[in-house]
């Protein structure tokens, strides 16, 4: 039987300061009937035995492509559960957190093939973190470098990790944490959705507590308010819009320099137990049973290295007066087939991939080591 669940869930984005457009996209929606939402984001709902879906995507690319890519990230991942979860009679967390993976798996060729058969838009790419609710847990499929923290009893951690090459670094020990995020190179990625026909998905799962409240955001929000910081703006902001608003007003503050994404979720209900006094949230690798995947030997917290995502090229400042406001829904995506892929993969404007991305790699550490 589902535990009663309830889930309170905010979600905005804007500008910034100094971009032309917008190419982040989030998405609310709960499954169990079939409701989404990329426009305004606010829904309060029991959680039913299908779930909930919240994610946020970060796109790159210039021009529209990126808007492009993270527009049709959304749209694919709720189609593909919409479609395929939605008609399982096997409703356990287990096949939830296959068709979340399998659903990205999906967005990934759908918008790598769409970008292939399209030159204007080729190499274009997106960051996708998405959690997916079902009964009491948590459960987190993460590309790229968005974030998902979760606040309790006062404290916020964060439960995805970077697929970047900083965080690389920071993992070998050869960047503390702070440097890293000082560093000029904390926007390349190893891993986005599009650009490769291959991704290999981080899923993890948590369990859920009374009064947890998860954030999902773009890098517009991390890269300017801290971990620390985002406890205290939860204790101080109940609202959640008032909540995201006020983040939003925080990154914006600091300078703006990218589109800002924000998801805010509250759970509570009868069906979530109360945190034990200090409990922490306790993320779990998932390496499901299903036979060969492309998201098979996972290293923990990280995908291996595929494609990075180059340092987005600066952009015109916006006119002066300009406010920023949330994006109009995003236009409707054609769809695109495997089959419409072409043969070549070596197209202009494709970023690094395979073989060289690692003789770049390699170029980067040794430098970085040697100027130290």
């Amino acid at each position: 039987m589902t535990a009663h669940v309830l889930v309170s869930v905010f979600g905005k984005t804007d500008l910034g300061r100094t971009r032309d457009h917008n190419e982040d996209t989030f998405l609310v929606a709960d499954l169990a009937r079939r409701e989404a939402d990329i426009t305004v984001g606010a829904r309060d709902h029991e959680v039913g035995p299908r779930g909930s879906l919240f994610m946020v995507a970060d796109g790159m690319g210039g021009a529209a492509a990126g808007e492009l890519a993270s527009s049709m990230a959304a749209q694919h991942i709720y189609e593909h559960l919409e479609t395929h979860w939605m008609a399982d009679p096997d409703v356990s967390g287990d096949r939830f957190a296959f068709y979340l993976r399998e659903a990205v798996e999906r967005a990934n060729q759908l918008i790598h093939g769409y970008s292939q058969a399209h030159p204007e838009v080729r190499g274009m790419g997106t960051t996708v973190t998405a959690a997916g609710v079902h009964d009491t847990r948590l459960y987190l499929a993460q590309i790229g470098d968005s974030r998902a923290y979760l606040v309790r009893g006062g404290r916020a951690f964060q439960l995805t990790k970077d697929q970047s090459l900083t965080q690389r670094l920071v993992d070998a020990g050869e960047l503390t944490e702070e440097e890293a995020e000082a560093s000029a190179r904390r926007n390349i990625i190893l891993q986005a959705l599009g650009p490769d026909a291959r991704v290999k998905v981080v899923l993890s799962t948590e369990s859920l507590r009374r009064g947890d409240m998860l954030l999902l955001c773009s890098d517009g929000l991390s890269n300017q308010v801290r971990r620390d910081e985002l406890a205290q703006f939860v204790e101080e902001h109940a609202d959640l819009a008032a909540l995201c608003s006020a983040l939003i007003d925080a990154a914006n503050e600091r300078g703006g320099p990218d589109n800002i994404t924000i998801v805010a979720a509250r759970f509570d209900g009868d069906g979530l137990p109360v945190p034990a006094p200090d409990e922490e949230p306790n993320p779990t690798l998932l390496r499901l049973d299903d036979g060969p995947s492309s998201s098979d030997e996972l290293i923990p917290g990280l995908a291996p290295p595929s494609t990075p995502r180059l340092p987005r090229a600066p952009r015109p400042a916006r006119a002066a007066g300009a406010t920023a406001t949330v994006d109009a829904p995003a236009p409707a995506v054609p769809s695109a087939s495997p089959a419409s892929v072409p043969a070549t993969r070596d197209a202009p404007g494709r970023p690094i991939g395979g073989m060289l991305f690692a003789a770049v790699l390699v170029a980067v550490l040794l430098t970085w080591l040697l100027t130290r």
